[in-house]
């Protein structure tokens, strides 16, 4: 079994930057593939990023790609979403997430096992 905490959301202003980190705690990272997902009010849940155990790859939505990077650290069991030139848009309940089969990386929210309770990020305008 495995456990996902984020932390490091807020309240922004558009332009501003966030680092969101997601710790895991009952099982090693080594070998999963990790994911983002923002869900806004009424939407549904929606891919932001993911990467795969060993960092070597990774796959951005593409209303994120050139502003977020996801980035994971197994010796620390934490994964980290680094947003930068945050928009209104942007505004969500962020949650990360863990895949324990193959391929890695999917951006099919039903393709990931292990999920985080979420953190709210707000971007005001």
């Amino acid at each position: 079994q495995v456990q996902l905490v984020e932390s490091g959301g807020g309240l922004v202003q558009a332009g501003d930057s966030l680092r969101l980190s997601c710790a895991a705690s009952g099982r090693t990272m080594n070998s999963y593939g990790l994911g983002w997902f923002r869900q806004a009010p009424g939407k549904e849940r929606d891919f932001v990023a993911a990467i795969t155990w060993g960092g070597s790859s990774a796959d951005y939505a593409d209303a994120v790609k050139g502003r977020f990077t996801i980035s994971r650290d197994n010796a620390k069991n934490t994964f980290y979403l680094e947003m930068n030139n945050l928009k209104p848009e942007d505004t969500a309940v962020y949650y990360c997430a863990a895949r324990i089969t193959n391929p890695p990386i999917t951006r099919r929210t039903a393709g990931y096992t292990y999920w985080g309770q979420g953190t709210q990020v707000t971007v005001s305008s």
